[in-house]
């Protein structure tokens, strides 16, 4: 059997918040637990019954309780907890003191701290700010914003009020935000001026001015510029460059010193987030309120075992689910840290200056951050003081054993590294880690608690130890409660439930594993097939990116002569050349770790990878011009016009 690299201490599982939620089953329900994964099957078995106790343990405030947990038994129409009326922002507001909030690090800004005490008070001002302008409940807000304090009071002052909050991040092309916005008609759109990314001055000016020109329901914007700050509210200033705007300042200069807040069902909608985009256009999935509170609430506190103490981060933008998660964590009274700007300017040494200087305690980043670090030869528990992390997460893509192995030998030995996954669909996680469990490297530790996912075969059998399709066979409260546009739920259906009928399929290849965690071998839907043998993309990229040479790259499967060949291109270090001893190399390294069947028809030289804005690998993209189709929503990346480099391929 495996042997973890990394084993909680008995005083570090005894101090966790899973031990204190076992004891409150048991002192409230007279349910004994010994172990991680009986607690796991007796949540996914009395499904009813545990997200009942994480409501009671959340102590989630309502204005009225359900009278059932839950109304029907199919994913996509079941009700939970009925008759519960809340709001959102009421429950991350829940707390009013001194203790810091947020705190804000952006490129050539000063640091920002904010109090529970202070962020209370903006938001009560933001709100009243928003209603006077004639938001009400089922409205939507835009934000075209950084992850700056703004962005985290917009949403709260919006969904105080029951309006619906939508994000985006100001990298997106102007087509990539018209794709989005105009299908849910915002009333109100928060919109950056400009802001920092590695060391240069962006001018969004342009792109707001022909956003707002193009979406006729935004009646007006709200700017937020550098001289935004939370401590002369008085300052005004006239917003005369956009038609219908206001400076962020002066939405909240009045005397307003109460949250009045809008009451709502449990599934009332409270958040639009989309999909990539990358293969047609974005879908809008809209989540609700209970159901991301209670998700998040569970996520953070019992899987990542985030305590009030703590401080948060994850580097992400707003047009990222992890924006959403991370906001969340204020529900636990944690503090969080917002990142704006490049993580690795002015060096790779940025967010770990900032763990330390901000101790730190749960650090959120990506595979694709890790690798690019570990690359530079940059050992940060050398230069640094990480005494206060105690938990790092990683997700976009799967994280490779070279990833782990970096983390345990050059941030900290004892520190509890979890790979989550799950996604915008969701807004949270499927598979992700456990405080009480072993970490075993190239696995996620567990499925999450409440989340009955097993790996299918194509006919719909069980797997254990074999690759399959990750699905969930049961309902959880943070499913999508539809998609914007969708009035008979045809699109809805057909996106999770046609595959297996009833049966939400995730779209994620996955192998459960004898230790009962997960293997991720990446999208499903990209997954290669040559010769009727299924391969994940992740397979490849954990062993052509543990190479020096290798900067980045994207494998994809080319239709050919009625089978699929691998077509793997490579970005390599230092201006290298793709040469034939390289060539030979990278196949060698690919037959000896995976398989003959692993190896590509073809290793192809570029000079960057095609990526999202949420730094994820646009592989179906390739794929269609790989395979004579067009590709036509080039705004949903980061950088559209490396897709410029690829062509098909007519040759052997």
């Amino acid at each position: 059997m495996k042997k973890p690299i990394w084993t909680p201490s008995t005083k570090q599982v005894n101090k966790s918040n899973l031990s204190k939620y076992f004891s409150f089953l048991e002192s409230n329900y007279n349910l004994r637990f010994s172990s991680y994964p009986d607690l796991y099957e007796w949540s996914v078995n009395s499904i009813e019954r545990f997200w009942e106790t994480i409501w009671n343990y959340s102590g989630i405030i309502h204005h009225k309780k359900y009278h059932s947990v839950l109304e029907g038994k199919a994913i996509w129409n079941c009700k939970w907890f009925p008759g519960a009326e809340l709001n959102f922002a009421e429950n991350l507001l829940r707390f009013s003191d001194d203790h810091i909030a947020i705190i804000s690090e952006r490129e050539k800004y000063p640091s920002v701290k904010i109090s529970y005490k202070e962020l209370n008070s903006h938001v009560a001002r933001a709100a009243q700010g928003l209603k006077d302008l004639g938001i009400k409940k089922g409205d939507r807000v835009a934000a075209f914003i950084s992850n700056i304090p703004e962005a985290v009071i917009g949403m709260l002052a919006a969904t105080s009020l029951g309006a619906i909050w939508s994000s985006t991040s100001p990298d997106f092309g102007i087509q990539g935000v018209l794709d989005r916005f105009s299908q849910i008609e915002p009333k109100i759109l928060f919109a950056i001026e400009s802001y920092y990314y590695n060391g240069n001055h962006i001018d969004c000016t342009e792109k707001i001015k022909s956003i707002v020109k193009q979406i006729p329901s935004i009646n007006k914007v709200i700017l937020i510029n550098e001289f935004s700050d939370f401590t002369d509210n008085n300052q005004i200033m006239t917003a005369d460059n956009i038609d219908n705007s206001i400076y962020f300042n002066d939405l909240i200069n009045n005397s307003s010193n109460e949250i009045k807040y809008e009451y709502s069902n449990f599934d009332y909608p409270v958040y639009i987030m989309y999909s990539s985009g990358t293969t047609g256009k974005p879908k809008c999935i809209v989540h609700g309120a209970g159901g991301t509170l209670l998700q998040h609430y569970k996520e953070h506190v019992l899987h990542t075992d985030l305590k009030r103490k703590d401080t948060i981060t994850y580097f992400t933008t707003c047009g990222w689910m992890m924006w959403n998660w991370l906001v969340s964590s204020l529900q636990v009274g944690a503090t969080i840290l917002l990142i704006d700007g490049n993580p690795v300017y002015p060096n790779e040494k940025r967010l770990w200056q900032l763990i330390e200087k901000e101790k730190v305690s749960v650090f959120g980043t990506s595979p694709k951050y890790l690798t690019l670090i570990e690359k530079t030869n940059f050992n940060p528990k050398d230069e640094f003081s990480l005494n206060s992390l105690k938990t790092m997460l990683s997700t976009g893509s799967p994280l490779s054993d070279s990833n782990f192995n970096w983390v345990y030998k050059n941030v900290k030995e004892d520190i509890l590294l979890s790979s989550i996954s799950g996604g915008t669909d969701i807004i949270s996680c499927f598979i992700l880690g456990c405080p009480i469990l072993p970490v075993f490297s190239g696995e996620i530790q567990c499925r999450g608690l409440g989340m009955k996912v097993e790996s299918w075969d194509e006919t719909g059998n069980s797997l254990i130890d074999e690759k399959g399709e990750l699905v969930c066979t049961a309902p959880f409260p943070s499913r999508p409660i539809y998609f914007w546009n969708d009035e008979d739920k045809e699109k809805y259906k057909s996106a999770y439930f046609d595959y297996y009928p009833g049966v939400w399929r995730h779209g994620d290849f996955i192998r459960i594993t004898e230790n009962d965690g997960v293997v991720v071998y990446g999208r499903s839907d990209a997954t290669l097939n040559p010769g009727g043998v299924r391969i994940g993309t992740a397979e490849i990229y954990r062993i052509v990116e543990s190479m020096e040479e290798i900067a980045d790259s994207l494998v994809v499967g080319q239709n050919w002569k009625n089978d699929v060949r691998i077509i793997l291109y490579v970005v390599l270090k230092n201006d290298m050349k793709l040469d034939e001893i390289l060539n030979k190399e990278i196949r060698e390294q690919i037959k000896m770790k995976a398989s003959p069947r692993h190896v590509p028809s073809k290793i192809i030289q570029i000079k960057e990878v095609p990526h999202t804005i949420s730094g994820k690998k646009v592989e179906l993209a390739v794929t269609k011009i790989l395979n004579g189709e067009k590709v036509d929503n080039r705004d949903a990346l980061t950088n559209p016009h490396s897709l410029d480099q690829f062509k098909p391929i007519y040759e052997e």
